[in-house]
C-alpha cells in the first residue's frame, strides 16, 4: 500500500515541479540553508503556498516527495516503512520533503530519528505547534523555521504581472492603476490561489477559513463543542484590530470560563487564523495584564466571514500593516508591539531591537482632517519622547510628505510605497 502511495504522489510531485509559479521572497533566504544538515521547517496558514515554496526551493534538486493529507499513510505505525518505500521508489536522494507533516502522530520524534542519520529534511506543515511546541520539546537547535504567509503586495503585484516602475510614478493613471491594485489586495488579500486563479474569492476563502476551523482546530484538538469555537472565529475576525480580554470574550460568548475562552483562542492561534499583539510596557506584568489586540492572517476572512462588516479602510490598512511587519521578520511581541498610554493615546505599532525602540508607526485612511492629523501626529510625538524614538511614520492612503512637529519629523508614507519597499 505504501508504495503505491509513494508512487501516485512521486506522478504529483512530477507534474507540479513543471508549472510556473510566483517566486516567494523568501527563496533566498531558505536556500542558504538548503545544503546544512538542519531540519528546514516551513510553516503558515493552510493553502498560503508552503508545498509551492518547497517545491521552488527543490526544483532543481534530487528529492523525494510524501504528502502526510493522505489518510492513509496515517494510519502507518512502523514509520520506517515511509523511508523504505522512499528510497525503494526514488532510490538515491539528496533531500527528503515531507508535506503536513503535523498530522502524522509524534512526527517530531520521527524527524529527529531521521536527521540523526543524516537525511535532509524539508517539512511543512500547517499548525504553529511545529515551532513552538513540539519542536521545542524534541528537535531544538536543529532546525532552521521559515514562516510562508500568503502573498505580500510585492508578490502580489507579479501575480498580476505588474512591476512598479519609478519613472512612471509621475503619471497620474499610472500611479491609479497603483491603487486599484492596492485596493484589490486591502479587500481580497494574498492567499495564491486568490490572485492566480479565476474563482470568486470570498466563496473560496470562506470555504478555506471553515475548513482550517474544522479539520486543523476541531478535528486535530478534538473539540467537543465546535459551534462554540466557531462562534469565537466569527466574532474575532468581526473585530479584528480591536482590543480583547478573555473575560469579555467569556461573557459576551457564554463561555463557561475564562480558561476555556483562553484554550479555544489558542487553537485558533495555532492554526494560523489570528495573531494575538500585545501592549507595549517596560514592566512585564503591565504588558501581560494589559488587553492584547488581535489581527487576521489575510485581509481576505474580513468580506468572507466577518458579520455586518461594513469596509473600514482604515481597519483594513491596519491589518495589512500588521501582517507585512510580521512577514519582514520582526517577532510577535518580542520586537512588535501596540502602545497606548494612560491617557488612551495610542500608537499602531512598536517596532524594537534589543532594547532600542527603533520605530513608531501610525495607520490612518486619511490625515486631510485637520483633527485626524492632529491626533495621529501628537500620538507620534508623545509616545516617541517617551520612547527616546526619532523615526515616526504615519501609512496612508496616498500622502506623501514630511512635517516637523516639535523637533520631530513625521514622514507620511503611501500604503502601496510602504508595501512594495
Amino acid at each position: 500500500m505504501i508504495n503505491e502511495i509513494v508512487r501516485q504522489q512521486k506522478a504529483e510531485r512530477d507534474n507540479f515541479i513543471k508549472g510556473s509559479y510566483i517566486p516567494r521572497e523568501k527563496l533566498e533566504f531558505a536556500g542558504g540553508f538548503l545544503s546544512s544538515k538542519l531540519i528546514k521547517v516551513i510553516t503558515g496558514p493552510r493553502r498560503a503556498g508552503k508545498s509551492v515554496f518547497a517545491f521552488l526551493l527543490l526544483k532543481d534538486k534530487k528529492f523525494a516527495y510524501l504528502n502526510f493529507d493522505d489518510e492513509n499513510l496515517l494510519k502507518v505505525k512502523n514509520y520506517d516503512e515511509f523511508v523504505k518505500s522512499i528510497f525503494e521508489v526514488y532510490g538515491k536522494v539528496d533531500f527528503v520533503f515531507f508535506d503536513e507533516i503535523q498530522n502524522l502522530e509524534n512526527w517530531e520524534v520521527f524527524a529527529n530519528k531521521l536527521q540523526r542519520r543524516g537525511i535532509n529534511l524539508i517539512l511543512t506543515g500547517s499548525n504553529a505547534k511545529l515551532l513552538y511546541k513540539e519542536m521545542a520539546a524534541r528537535i531544538t537547535g536543529r532546525h532552521i523555521p521559515v514562516e510562508v504567509l500568503p502573498f505580500s503586495f510585492k508578490e502580489f503585484l507579479a501575480g498580476k504581472n505588474f512591476g512598479v516602475n519609478e519613472d512612471k510614478l509621475k503619471l497620474s493613471d499610472y500611479r491609479g492603476e497603483i491603487l486599484n491594485y492596492a485596493a484589490q489586495y486591502l479587500k481580497d488579500g494574498g492567499f495564491p490561489e486568490t490572485v492566480v486563479g479565476d474563482i470568486s474569492v470570498s466563496a473560496y476563502l470562506e470555504t478555506l477559513f471553515d475548513a482550517i476551523l474544522f479539520k486543523d482546530v476541531v478535528k486535530r484538538n478534538k473539540v467537543r463543542h465546535p459551534q462554540k469555537i466557531y462562534d469565537l472565529a466569527v466574532y474575532t475576525v468581526s473585530n479584528f484590530t480591536c482590543e480583547f480580554t478573555f473575560t469579555r470574550v467569556k461573557n459576551i460568548l457564554n463561555f463557561q470560563s475564562v480558561t476555556t475562552a483562553e484554550k479555544y483562542m489558542s487553537y485558533l492561534e495555532d492554526a494560523y487564523l489570528f495573531f494575538p499583539l500585545n501592549r507595549f510596557s517596560f514592566k512585564v506584568k503591565e504588558q501581560m495584564n494589559a488587553p492584547r489586540k488581535i489581527y487576521l492572517a489575510d485581509n481576505g476572512f474580513v468580506a468572507a466571514k466577518a458579520v455586518r462588516f461594513s469596509t473600514d479602510m482604515g481597519r483594513l490598512m491596519e491589518n495589512l500593516v500588521f501582517i507585512e511587519i510580521l512577514r519582514r521578520g520582526y517577532k510577535l511581541n518580542t520586537e512588535f508591539f501596540y502602545y497606548k498610554n494612560g491617557n488612551g493615546s495610542e500608537v499602531d505599532f512598536l517596532l524594537k531591537k534589543g532594547t532600542q525602540i527603533e520605530k513608531l508607526i501610525q495607520v490612518c485612511y486619511s490625515v486631510e482632517n485637520a483633527y485626524t492629523r492632529k491626533r495621529e501626529i501628537t500620538s507620534l510625538v508623545k509616545a516617541s519622547e517617551k520612547m527616546n524614538c526619532e523615526d515616526l511614520c504615519v501609512i496612508t492612503w496616498d500622502e506623501e510628505s514630511r512635517e516637523k512637529i516639535k523637533g520631530k519629523e513625521v514622514v507620511f508614507v503611501p500604503l502601496w510605497k510602504w508595501l512594495a519597499g
